[in-house]
């Protein structure tokens, strides 16, 4: 008996799409391998059913694993039934959502079903960047399956029945599911591994359904659009801008406040998300300085740097917006890079994978500078000199090396003079938004209240626009 909280393979996937519109692929389907006791068992479906149907009128192709059959593992046909339906995906250029649910590989069918996983993983990586991917752990999804899980785009997991992991909890040296379940959703939020933490299953699928809606079918469909009744020229609120949550300003700036942030629990200091200016979705990523609880009291504060998280979280958001045309917004606030002995290890790799996404990105570009932006974090940031198509500044930012008081202490250090008057000097001349505009760093000083019509403005006048493919194969970094 089906309740609420647990539906089924096929339940799953009829609360997922539009009413009416699901039609099944290889029912009949079925298990060829007879050895061990397989040729006892009958396998419906062979534990998966596939087929197609629309959200909100969007194509859309799925899977949904059936773990009362077979436990939902993967063997030979079961993996020949979710190939099928990437072919089918990729010909006509339409999302592919996969539901897991899964004990894992079936061991009866042993290379056959490793052949088989491997096959959906090639197909994983023939689609992506062609059209979007998207996957819901609705039950186990360990071994294997969590690379599945990585390979898509994104991710989407329940609090209560959704596990992902490589190794089991009780696998892991010195560990124990009591002390740390690393199988949980919030745990693999955290470290990056899930995008979206949802409380129950009919909860995840209506998130499934809004993040369809706002992304583009496949990497040649034109951006995703949507009627914007919202007024054009709406004035923001100034004080949104003392705000140390960026992802409250974005929510601002945004069509009808509506705002969609992409991995909520993992590096913090840095927001990804989408949001829509003029009904078009566009790809958001900001520095944030502190964030808050849903109770809106602030939980923690970080200093303004850059993290190698943080530049990894971004990094990948980019190059998936790139992927799919969708434009680029940046919200720039940052000092440095973050100073600690694990950051040290990894932050210049991790900065220049963020570098070369914002760089090589192909889609319109628009940063805003709301605070600082000092030194080669704020170079890294989206900023004109690795190719930002417009750079617009509050008149409050600070745009320069670093903070006019540590800058004035290096200049004259050993000197007798007036710090205080030199660093006022030194932030009139060369660290503020004037001084970079004057150098053409920046196109635009605008007033916080009027910032939502300039960024909409900007990507009308960047709709158009196109870049010439290099003849290159792909970079390195």
């Amino acid at each position: 008996m089906n309740t609420a909280k647990q539906l089924s393979a096929r339940e799953r996937i009829t609360a997922l799409l539009d009413d009416n519109s699901f039609v099944e692929i290889g029912a009949l389907v079925t298990k060829r391998n007879t050895d061990f006791n397989l040729s006892q068992k009958e396998i419906s479906s062979d534990g998966v059913i596939t087929g197609y149907g629309v959200i909100d009128g969007n194509p859309v192709y799925v899977y949904s694993q059936d773990s009362t059959a077979g436990s939902g593992t993967i063997g030979e046909m079961h993996a020949k039934k979710i190939t099928a339906v990437y072919d089918l995906a990729l010909k006509v250029g339409a999302p592919v959502i996969g539901i897991i649910d899964s004990a894992g590989l079936r061991l009866q069918e042993a290379t056959d079903a490793l052949n088989g996983l491997g096959e959906i993983y090639q197909k994983q990586t023939m689609a992506s960047g062609v059209i979007p991917q998207i996957t819901a752990i609705l039950g186990p999804c360990g071994g294997g399956l969590a690379v599945l899980s990585a390979l898509s785009d994104f991710s989407f997991m329940t609090e209560n029945n959704g596990q992902l992991f490589v190794n089991s909890p009780n696998a892991l040296k010195q560990n124990f599911t009591a002390k740390c379940d690393t199988a949980a959703a919030r745990f693999q939020a955290q470290a990056g591994n899930i995008d979206f933490v949802v409380k129950d299953e009919a909860a995840l699928l209506e998130s499934i359904r809004n993040l369809i809606v706002l992304l583009p079918a496949n990497n040649e469909d034109d951006a995703s659009y949507d009627e914007c009744l919202d007024d054009l020229n709406r004035l923001i609120p100034e004080a949104v801008f003392d705000n140390k949550d960026t992802s409250h300003i974005l929510t601002e700036i945004s069509d009808d406040n509506y705002f969609v942030e992409i991995k909520k629990e993992h590096a913090k200091e840095m927001v990804t998300g989408f949001i829509r200016l003029n009904g078009v979705t566009i790809g958001a990523v900001a520095n944030r300085r502190a964030w808050a609880e849903d109770s809106g009291v602030l939980s923690a504060e970080h200093d303004g740097t850059l993290t190698a998280e943080g530049c990894l979280k971004a990094e990948r958001f980019i190059r998936f917006c790139d992927s799919f045309g969708i434009p680029l917004l940046s919200l720039t606030d940052v000092e440095g890079y973050k100073a600690e002995l694990n950051q040290e290890t990894i932050i210049a790799a991790a900065a220049a994978k963020l570098t070369y996404a914002f760089a090589s990105a192909t889609v319109a570009k628009v940063n805003l500078i709301i605070g600082k932006a000092f030194g080669s974090a704020y170079v890294t940031m989206n900023s004109r000199h690795i190719g930002a198509d417009m750079v617009f500044a509050l008149s409050s930012a600070s745009i320069g090396m670093m903070d006019e008081n540590q800058a004035v202490s290096i200049i004259y250090e050993g000197e007798e003079v007036d710090l205080k008057e030199k660093a006022k000097e030194y932030k009139e001349l060369q660290s503020n938004a004037v001084s970079a505009a004057r150098r053409g760093y920046v196109d635009s000083i605008i007033d916080r209240a009027t910032s939502r019509k300039h960024l909409i403005y900007a990507f009308e006048m960047l709709f158009t626009k196109s870049v010439h493919a290099s003849s290159k194969k792909h970079g390195t970094v």
